[in-house]
């Protein structure tokens, strides 16, 4: 029976499942981390970093000290194995965490149960590895001792380091002993018990309070649940599977996964660029375009009345993708379906893919007809810079034709590209770094300064206005402010109508012509929570803080906020503000892009 349990079902059953036992239920966080030092994200844990080193108070922002989530993530070290049975760049992750009140024993026995009662799988197919020990973390006698109670003795395997401690998201961090949980030989979550802190030399110290980090790999757990062969036979999956018309499944698996991933990206802010996430992104929707000209070229050679039933032109197909994968998403994510066609568009138009295609066959060619095997770095970075060819295609497409690329010298290629560019930019900033950089504002010079400063303040005025206009419940869920424009992003379930975007324009401009001063109170953290001022969630203030208020007096402000500047003087020095855009960034999740003139 339980094989029918489609993969919403499991969702809920697994949420459900840790609510009742007082888990408060987190949304997921965006793929576009707070923490500068990683690019995208990888794992469920990543949003709750915080609270593990005791950063942040669980019970002040969830009311509890156990949360569980269903998390999107992205890895892009997978890129170019995607196209087997498993491989994936998006993948959801469901997952439980507790800071300082539960510990192994439950968590072992939770884990068991969702696995044998909720998700009917036979307890013999259940196996799990605990951490071995070693000189500096000791053998994991408490997990195996709760494993011991649940499965027979061949059934647990003592594991070495590099799979059974989990070390720290970056040079230092929480860490410790962890348990992989099989079924079959498939790994389908990992229990990960954070005792100590690891510093930059690798010295181990005992963390304040205990913590526990469970990860389930979604699609694998589907796939169990649904007894698919494949990722890619489940109700995730198959659907855009079955859009695709080609007999090769590799082709099949990548355009399903690449455009499933863009979306999602996509959703999230990221536009196609030559760097960073937007790098990601191009090179996802490029290589998902490049085997969609080759389907539809496929098509068309062969011999009239036999062509497929449906006839694959690149462009409109890949939307066509795109559209069901935003149809499909757990995320709620509709409303981003025109940025993602624009985005496929661009890509698709951007350089004329045929001709790309053409160049990169003519280099095989001559490859071939010179008897070389290995296509040089240069070469292969000229087809990138030039035409566009993601090196997830050329190698594709080398593989087909019994050759290699120097993948080395690709990489060595690119990083002289982007430190000759680098050298442009920097004689643009006149030799120097940025004068301001706050995480949240960034400003290269004295000009720009007083630009991020004006917009800084109108972002308070902003956040202000939105409450004044929508109501209560919008929260700040994030900024960042550059000489060309601040980005703004709140809680609100909806798009916002054109005549609420004006009262909000119309309700700042209202408080920047009434030129009324902006000024601050120095006080305790109490205190300041006293006064109503807002201030961000996710941020961990000191003792005593700043409240900045637009107004005469903090009674009476027309917007106050924990802050530590720069601001201007007086409202009026914004001059005028306007909203540029506005757009979803994922489930409840908006996102403004405000400039002042």
């Amino acid at each position: 029976m339980m094989h029918h349990m489609s993969s919403e079902e499991i969702r809920k059953q697994f949420s459900a499942f840790f609510e009742k036992r007082d888990h408060t239920v987190v949304p997921s966080s965006s793929l576009v981390p707070d923490d500068p030092s990683v690019l995208l994200t990888t794992a469920g844990m990543q949003q709750f970093k915080p609270y593990f080193i005791g950063k942040a108070d669980p019970m002040r922002d969830f009311g509890s000290k156990n949360t569980t989530s269903v998390q999107k993530c992205f890895r892009t070290s997978d890129i170019d194995e995607v196209g087997d049975e498993s491989h994936l760049t998006f993948f959801e992750m469901l997952g439980h965490f507790s800071f300082g009140e539960y510990f192994k024993k439950e968590t072992i026995e939770w884990t068991y149960e969702l696995l044998t009662k909720i998700f009917d799988i036979s307890p013999d197919r259940i196996s799990a590895t605990v951490f071995v020990g070693d000189d500096n973390i000791p053998f994991d006698q408490e997990s195996y001792e709760a494993w011991s109670k649940l499965l027979p003795p061949d059934h647990i395997r003592k594991g070495p380091r590099a799979d059974n401690v989990w070390g720290p998201a970056g040079p230092e961090g929480p860490c410790g002993a962890a348990n992989e949980v099989y079924v079959d030989n498939l790994e389908v979550a990992t229990l990960v018990f954070m005792e100590y802190n690891c510093a930059r030399d690798g010295k181990l110290t005992l963390l304040p309070q205990k913590g526990v980090d469970v990860g389930w790999g979604f699609e694998r757990l589907v796939m169990i649940v649904q007894k698919a062969q494949t990722v890619f036979d489940t109700d995730l999956l198959m659907p855009l599977m079955a859009l695709i018309p080609t007999d090769d499944l590799r082709i099949k698996r990548i355009i399903a996964d690449h455009i499933r991933g863009a979306v999602q990206l996509i959703a999230d802010g990221v536009e196609p660029s030559n760097k960073d996430r937007g790098y990601i992104l191009r090179r996802l929707l490029r290589r998902a375009a490049f085997h969609a000209i080759d389907i539809a070229s496929e098509q068309a050679a062969i011999p009239l009345g036999l062509t497929t039933p449906k006839s694959w032109n690149e462009r409109a197909s890949l939307k066509e993708v795109a559209s069901l994968a935003i149809d499909l998403s757990y995320f709620k994510i509709s409303e981003t379906k025109d940025l993602v066609f624009a985005a496929i568009d661009k890509e698709v138009n951007f350089f004329e893919l045929l001709k790309s295609r053409k160049e990169l066959r003519d280099l095989m060619q001559t490859y071939h007809k010179s008897n070389k095997r290995l296509i040089s770095g240069e070469d292969a970075f000229r087809l990138f810079s030039t035409f566009g060819v993601p090196i997830d295609y050329i190698k594709d497409e080398a593989a087909k034709n019994a050759l290699e690329v120097d993948v080395n010298g690709w990489e060595e290629a690119r990083r002289k590209h982007q430190e000759i560019s680098r050298a442009g930019q920097e004689k643009k900033f006149g030799g120097h770094g940025l004068l301001l950089d706050t995480g949240e504002l960034k400003a290269a010079d004295e000009r720009e300064l007083k630009i991020v400063t004006r917009l800084h303040t109108s972002t308070h005025l902003l956040q202000a206005a939105l409450r004044a206009v929508l109501g209560e419940g919008v929260k700040q869920m994030g900024s960042d402010i550059t000489a060309e424009r601040t980005r703004f992003d709140f809680t609100f379930e909806r798009k916002l109508t054109p005549e609420e975007i004006k009262k909000v324009e119309d309700w700042v401009n209202d408080v920047v012509q009434k030129d009324v001063p902006m000024q601050y109170k120095e006080m305790t953290y109490d205190e300041a929570k006293k006064t109503g001022a807002l201030h961000f969630f996710k941020e961990k203030y000191p003792e005593k803080v700043k409240v900045y208020f637009a107004g005469d007096s903090l009674e009476k402000a027309y917007s106050k906020e924990f802050c530590g500047g720069p601001h201007v003087t007086h409202t009026g020095e914004i001059g005028k503000f306007r909203i540029a855009r506005e757009e979803s960034v994922g489930a409840g999740v908006r996102r403004i892009r405000g400039v002042v003139e």
